[in-house]
């Protein structure tokens, strides 16, 4: 079976096809790499992954981290990969020139980052962690804190983790607990629990620095009183060099059901009252900055979802092709050869969702990451603030959608290898459990439709929807070609309903029905989620058809392109339609769940 994870022709496509990236290379901030650079690094991110991180995928799996009491061990091979990985500068990739990066577009980065997540999920959350980790740093943090942590993180000397959750508040950061005490020399102690920190702990790199959301005794209530704090887990001296070990305990590692390979751990800050932390920026202010980490990390959440779910469509693909198993009609007879089971109708729908959730949820994430490229190439400017509008506005659909829909592609590649797909001895099933846990991660699904259905919506009076409409539009009126205009028309009913909705769901959120409408929440991220995918696979089915018709239909190239009309044609068919339900719903204010009695159950 192939280890080939992700086809070249997928990502030029995504790149080059369907964001024109030589557009962006054109700006002056990317004018010093070209097509050529970008297929040698792509080149060595596929190199790296397949050499370094896929071969010892499953045996991580199987021989997660492990903690004596004294410190966490884990397989030799995931140093390797890291050292690999870090070596080559993927971690300052996206990062300025001025700061040690190459000054890749965001694009790119995540053209990188899908090798690696189709290969190994688990060994990459490390250096991807650091990464987005020290991005606040370089964002937020004053000079003397961003000069001792940061180029250290973008070399991979040292890495880094947020620090957000507790025992007791889980999603509820309004809650939390974590003390923060100011000292004489400018320095903090901190003292508190932290939990399901990914990469707490580990001996990949020679220090670990934490951004720990904590609460200045005195400040305000709630979120409007949580700070940010760097907290290595060993003190640096006055020269910089690694010095006495900070307060900072291992409580403990979780074992999870998935992503089995990255170390999940319980901290405790402080517990001997020698914690020292560094604020970061201004105080009270931490929410906004970790929003930054965590927004970004989102986007890679999402992204992730869809490569694992794209790997476990890749697999079946080949299985497909080559399982030998029935026959198909009319030729049934016992004497009639059996065929590949790529012949039968059920298993070709069962591919094409996955294709269609797959790869539509990466066309969503490269979007986003083009967005991230016009607001570091773009003048300040209304255009610049309705694009980042746009950006905040897709966000928890870009975490949300393929979170939810990448697991469920994984499901049917479990499906397709049948009894097969049940057992370790194949990867799909290692795909799907280490998916299910990006519903939950970076802010669970059902908090990321109450995000997009009670504030995105609305933030700074709607420049967001109104960006949205625009490009939406503008993205629409390029479909001149027969089959990407049906599929226009196939969307057309649904955008005037959404505009209906929206308009609903503004005058039920200042009524006494805003309860029942709160708990239909995903009803609303079902149906603009699903107007987003559609638009998002016009757009590919767009570029797919002009690029067909240049063709001759024994062309390779042909088939690729034909595959994605085919699947844009599948998802408006089969998947838009499953909304009429939450339109209903919604524009009920439908009850059922929300006056449910807990003592019903």
């Amino acid at each position: 079976m192939a280890n080939l994870l992700v086809p070249r022709d997928e990502l030029e496509f995504q790149l080059f096809q369907n964001l024109d990236l030589d557009s962006v290379l054109q700006r002056p901030y990317f004018s010093d790499h070209d097509r050529g650079s970008i297929a040698a690094i792509l080149d060595t991110a596929e190199q790296i992954a397949e050499e370094q991180f896929l071969p010892h995928n499953a045996e991580a799996d199987k021989n997660e981290p492990v903690f004596d009491g004294q410190k966490v061990s884990m397989m030799d091979e995931v140093k390797i990969a890291f050292d690999t990985y870090r070596e080559a500068g993927f971690i300052a990739g996206r990062y300025s020139f001025e700061d040690g990066g190459m000054q890749l577009p965001e694009t790119v980065m995540t053209a990188c980052a899908s090798y690696f997540m189709a290969a190994n999920p688990s060994s990459t959350a490390y250096p991807f962690l650091t990464a987005a980790a020290a991005n606040v740093i370089c964002h937020f943090a004053g000079d003397e804190l961003k000069h001792r942590y940061m180029p250290r993180m973008l070399t991979g000397e040292f890495t880094g983790t947020m620090a957000l959750t507790e025992p007791h508040a889980g999603s509820s950061l309004a809650d939390i607990r974590t003390s923060a005490t100011p000292q004489d020399d400018g320095t903090y102690r901190l003292k508190g629990s932290k939990i399901y920190i990914s990469g707490g702990e580990h001996e990949l790199s020679s220090n670990i620095i934490h951004l720990v959301l904590a609460k200045i005794p005195g400040g305000p209530a709630g979120v409007k009183g949580i700070s940010l704090f760097i907290v290595p887990k060993y003190r640096l001296t006055e020269d910089e060099q690694i010095g006495a070990k900070n307060d900072v305990t291992l409580a403990g590692l979780i074992h999870k059901m998935g992503y089995r390979g990255t170390t999940s751990t319980a901290l405790t800050f402080g517990e001997n009252d020698d914690c020292h932390g560094y604020l970061v920026g201004e105080p009270h202010q931490g929410l906004r900055y970790m929003f930054m980490m965590m927004n970004e990390a989102r986007i890679g959440v999402g992204f992730g979802a869809a490569m694992i779910g794209y790997r476990g469509y890749r697999y079946s693909l080949e299985y497909a092709k080559d399982r030998v198993q029935g026959r198909k009609p009319p030729h049934t007879g016992p004497a009639d050869p059996a065929v590949p089971i790529i012949e039968h109708g059920d298993v070709r729908r069962m591919l094409l969702a996955q294709k269609a959730y797959t790869e539509g949820g990466m066309a969503l994430c490269f979007y986003g990451a083009k967005l991230v490229d016009d607001l570091t190439s773009m003048e300040e400017g209304a255009d610049k603030t309705a694009t980042a509008e746009l950006l905040d506005l897709l966000t928890p659909v870009c975490k949300a959608w393929p979170s939810e829909f990448g697991p469920k592609a994984n499901d049917l590649a479990i499906q397709v290898l049948g009894g097969a797909g049940y057992t370790r001895e194949y990867p799909v099933e290692q795909c799907w459990r280490d998916n299910r846990l990006n519903p939950i991660h970076e802010g669970t699904n059902g908090i990321q439709a109450l995000d997009l259905m009670t504030r995105k919506l609305w933030q700074n009076q709607q420049q967001g929807l109104r960006a949205f409409q625009k490009v939406l539009q503008q993205d629409l009126a390029q479909a001149t070609l027969p089959r990407s205009a049906a599929l226009v028309a196939q969307l057309h009913p649904y955008l005037g309903k959404l505009e209906q909705i929206i308009g609903h769901i503004g005058q039920s959120l200042q009524s006494e029905k805003q309860s029942a409408l709160l708990s239909d929440a995903q009803c609303f991220m079902n149906i603009f989620s699903s107007v987003v995918m559609s638009w998002m696979w016009i757009r590919q089915a767009t570029a797919a058809e002009k690029q067909m018709s240049e063709l001759d239909t024994d062309n390779p190239k042909y088939h690729f392109y034909a595959g994605k009309l085919h699947a844009a044609d599948y998802y408006l068919r089969w998947e838009l339609p499953l909304i009429e339900r939450d339109f209903a719903l919604l524009k009920a204010l439908d009850d059922t769940c929300d006056s449910m009695q807990a003592e019903w159950f």
